[in-house]
């Protein structure tokens, strides 16, 4: 997708363009750009390993790579993701594409992936459904780490779940199958032994949001405190588990205890919290009550 193009002073950092590796990475971090990621666009560019561009910086730039760095560069200064600029994110030893149509996945959700998989037995023909999946990167993960388990990846954006798909096809997992649509409603009356979800939970209005103008609003937030969509899932997810099945909810740091008491509420048991890589309470899963058994 086009990008927009950079403000005057961004563009204005720019001139006279740099003629050597040196001057682009000055230029860049006058324009804003923190010098690990204006040295890791110049490799990108110019196909170099980053020892190449510590070793060579007085060495001229190629001028057939120089248009295409300085708009790397001046996208970039505007505060357009990496990612977003390279077209891959790696999530979980998975290499995945990337697009405007979907958020960036971030270390912390391994911290749901890593609880699915402790949940999920290698040697049984499971079902997963990721709701919300973007990239796909929570069902992916799965799927590569349990092949006997169907997992169904669910997204409301066409866009989202091409780029899904496509990775799940490069990637070579047959495992994996898409259906759009808004949370549960493509699922109808399927039950599952997990579901997981990454869903919106930034408050609209958080002051946070300035800094992730460039990704997908709507994968974002959710209502005035941010539980709109956390709240929906729980309350329609028992219907879509099978009996002693598990939901697993990424969240915001400060929304544990409103997702427990979520959980709680509908019906869930073993209702706890893991803790991502920062030590922040970061995901919350419950498990689905079988029914008693009684005996004759």
């Amino acid at each position: 997708m086009a990008s927009d193009a950079p403000p005057g002073p961004v563009l204005d950092a720019f001139t006279p363009a740099p003629r050597t590796v040196a001057e682009a990475l000055q230029q860049a971090q006058a324009a804003g750009i923190e010098r690990l990621d204006a040295q890791l666009i110049v490799c990108t560019v110019l196909g170099v390993p980053r020892s190449w561009v510590l070793a060579h910086d007085g060495d001229p730039l190629p001028a057939g790579h120089l248009g295409r760095l300085l708009d790397w560069l001046g996208r970039r200064a505007a505060g357009e993701p990496f990612a977003y600029l390279q077209g891959e994110k790696e999530f979980f030893g998975l290499m995945l594409r990337v697009t405007p149509d979907t958020l960036i996945p971030r270390p912390d959700t391994e911290t749901l992936v890593h609880w699915a998989l402790e949940l999920l037995p290698p040697d049984q023909p499971l079902s997963v459904a990721d709701l919300g999946t973007g990239s796909g990167a929570i069902a992916l993960a799965i799927a590569s780490q349990r092949p006997r388990a169907l997992v169904t990846a669910v997204d409301f954006s066409a866009g989202a779940l091409a780029v899904a798909l496509g990775n799940a096809e490069r990637l070579g997992l047959a495992n994996v199958r898409g259906l759009q649509g808004s949370w549960f409603a493509p699922l109808a009356d399927q039950r599952f032994d997990l579901i997981a979800s990454n869903p919106p939970y930034i408050a609209e209005g958080d002051h946070h949001l300035a800094a992730l103008h460039h990704e997908p609003r709507t994968a974002l937030t959710a209502g005035p405190d941010g539980l709109d969509d956390l709240r929906h899932i729980a309350r329609l997810a028992p219907a879509h588990l099978k009996p002693g099945g598990w939901l697993l909810l990424e969240h915001g740091h400060d929304q544990a205890p409103q997702v427990q008491q979520l959980l709680q509420a509908a019906g869930f048991t073993e209702v706890s919290t893991r803790f991502d890589l920062g030590g922040q309470p970061r995901c919350t899963g419950g498990q689905w009550p079988a029914p008693c058994q009684t005996t004759g």
